[in-house]
Formats: structure tokens, sequence, C-alpha cells
């Protein structure tokens, strides 16, 4: 049987947009910040009519650092469930530590996705704006698609592919593999 393909996703600068300071990308602290960015839906819609799971997998350690409430963080997650065709939304809520195997560039997430959904993750992409995300798709041994925002941040691993935005990833993904 042939296993699953997937498209994961990082949350913020992705799907939504990233709130940037000096250049930095933050996340949304609220839903009055939250924002879903044009044509994201039209873009996961092809990529789920075309066979893909489609996974969020997103760093959330101001939960951790008492920024924002994990309540309010989980009713972005329930507008994204709510509007998008979205699969699965994995969180890692703690900052960066030995003990954490879930904070990108670690691949605990995708690989927890790849268990529940019996995925491939060589046939999988990862989509993200920041150097982490590239390298969880590279520790979890799928595709990379890096959307260059234009931060002021050194982009550590080399992605696959890199572009300005989802919906010409989605273009870029549906090219490789109809």
């Amino acid at each position: 049987m042939t296993k699953a393909r997937a498209v994961f996703l990082d949350r913020d600068g992705v799907l939504c947009r990233a709130i940037v300071r000096e250049g930095r990308p933050y996340a949304p602290t609220s839903m009055a910040e939250f924002e879903i960015l044009d044509g994201v839906a039209d873009a996961l819609g092809r990529l789920h009519a075309a066979g893909y799971r489609l996974v969020v997998v997103t760093n959330q350690p101001d939960v951790a650092r008492g920024i924002v409430a994990k309540a309010e963080v989980e009713r972005m997650h329930a507008a994204l469930t709510a509007d998008l065709p979205i699969d699965s939304i994995k969180v890692c809520y703690e900052e960066d530590g030995p003990s954490c195997t879930c904070y990108k560039p670690k691949p605990g997430m995708l690989l927890e996705a790849a268990s529940e959904f019996d995925l491939d993750l060589t046939m999988s992409f990862i989509v993200g704006d920041r150097w982490r995300d590239i390298g969880a798709g590279q520790n979890a041994d799928c595709r990379t698609i890096f959307i260059d925002r234009g931060y002021s941040e050194a982009l550590v691993y080399r992605a696959d592919h890199v572009c300005q935005g989802l919906p010409e990833a989605a273009d870029y993904i549906l090219s490789q593999y109809l």
C-alpha cells in the first residue's frame, strides 16, 4: 500500500501574517493580530484536492515565556481549522532545549504526524519562512520550500526551492507530483 504524502506548513509567515519588528518575525499574540494571508485558502484547497495531507507544524514558545496564553493560541488554531482544509495542527509550546524533541529544527512534530497519518516523508514537503522550518524538513527527509519574506535573519539551511508565498509554493509542489 502506498503511503500518503503531506505538506507541512509553518503557521506564522506562511498561513497567517507574522508581526515584523526590526526585520524579525514574531507570532501574533491575540486574535486581533491574527490574519490569514491572501491566497492561502485557495492554495490549500488545491493541495488538498491533489491528495496531500495538510499538517501545520508550529513553534509557539511565547506560551512558555508567558507572552501569550495557550487558550489564545488555540483560538487561532480553531480559526485555521474552521476556514481551511487542515488535517492536523502540531504545536511545540516549549522553548528550545536539550530535552525538547519538537522545537524546530528538530523533526519531532513531523515524525509524530508521519506516524499518525502513515506518511512517506521523502515524498512530502515542508513550507516555511524561517531557517528552523527548513532544518526540520531536512531532519525529517522532506523536500523543503522557503518563503522568502526578506527577514533580517540568516538562512542556516539551504532549501530545495525558494518562493514568495504559499500560492507559489503550491504551484511548485503540484508541478512535482501530479
